[in-house]
């Protein structure tokens, strides 16, 4: 059988990058770092309403494109691909929970503000909360928590910004929002996928022109061998995100198993690759001034948020033997 992305959903993703590379380049992620800002650009924050990226999976009925995960989690590969900041994956996953669990009401009075960025939404399922500080509503496992006091936490990823949050008011979700922590880990896994994609990219285009004895560093054949593995790596998990994301849209039975398998492997290569970043582009990839900690910071988060390699492969494990 074949499976792929239509010709619609890579050109989705590809206005994502080309947005991303003409207008926040890594030069503007690095000012998101290096402030003590909230972390979320005004120009990126109001592309993502314009352009849909945020509306993805809302309703048509709610001011949505009513598509599905397998299309977020092509923007989840660019924005990884990117180290973009931004509240863009809680204030989805936050639509995704009302759409999924929402009474009318709360469909009517959330949905069309957070499909446009108006209102900015975050996921509550673990101890500290993504763009916590700056959420209008947050899901918890109670349901939906408005007012909240926030406080910041530290955190080594600078992409990001964190919170714990406590207080305010909860209203109850009325239907099954079971499936929200499957899906928080697909567009997790799709952002390590798109952050290791770019940075094995980076490192090979590096290590074509470095050369050492009058010959480029990556004709030896200990770097190019361990770079030919890692492309293998991320391709396998390219391909085990995709497939997760058609499971949870389609409500096949082996969505769990698909879940678990692509964020381990996500979060695996995401880490090795990054790692490599570094490695392979010698002294110079250990300094602040190049981007290479960008992408290893990213990854070394993501990859433990929403259930680690080792915790996915225990419940792999466990749907298996």
């Amino acid at each position: 059988m074949f499976f792929a992305l239509t010709e619609d959903q890579q050109e989705f993703g590809a206005a994502v990058s080309t947005y991303l590379a003409e207008r926040f380049d890594l030069a503007a992620v690095r000012q998101v770092v290096e402030s003590d800002g909230d972390g979320n650009p005004e120009s990126l924050w109001k592309a993502a309403g314009e352009q849909g990226w945020l509306a993805v999976t809302v309703p048509e009925e709610h001011d949505g494109l009513g598509l599905g995960l397998v299309e977020a989690q092509v923007i989840a590969r660019a924005l990884g691909a990117g180290v973009a900041p931004g509240p863009w994956r809680g204030t989805v996953l936050a639509a995704e929970a009302i759409r999924l669990a929402g009474s009318g009401e709360q469909k009517a009075a959330w949905l069309p503000r957070l499909a446009t960025g108006e209102a900015i939404g975050a996921l509550g399922l673990s101890r500290t909360v993504e763009y916590g500080a700056i959420a209008d509503v947050v899901v918890t496992a109670e349901g939906l928590l408005t007012g909240a006091d926030a406080t910041p936490v530290a955190s080594y990823d600078g992409t990001t910004r964190l919170a714990t949050v406590s207080g305010g008011s909860v209203e109850a979700l009325p239907g099954d929002v079971s499936s929200l922590q499957a899906r928080a880990a697909v567009l997790a896994a799709a952002d390590l996928v798109g952050t290791a994609r770019e940075a094995l990219s980076r490192t090979v285009a590096y290590d074509k022109d470095r050369e050492q004895f009058g010959v480029p560093v990556g004709s030896f054949q200990a770097i190019k061998h361990a770079l030919a593995d890692l492309h293998v790596g991320v391709t396998m998990a390219e391909h085990a995100v995709l497939y997760a994301a058609h499971a949870v849209d389609t409500g096949l039975d082996d969505a769990p198993l698909a879940v678990s398998v692509a964020k381990a492997k996500a979060g695996d290569v995401a880490q090795q690759a990054t790692a490599a970043m570094i490695q392979y582009h010698g002294g110079i990839g250990f300094t602040w001034e190049h981007e290479a900690h960008l992408f290893y910071k990213r990854a070394k988060r993501l990859a433990a948020r929403y259930g680690s390699a080792d915790a996915h492969r225990e419940t792999i494990a466990a749907l298996t033997i």
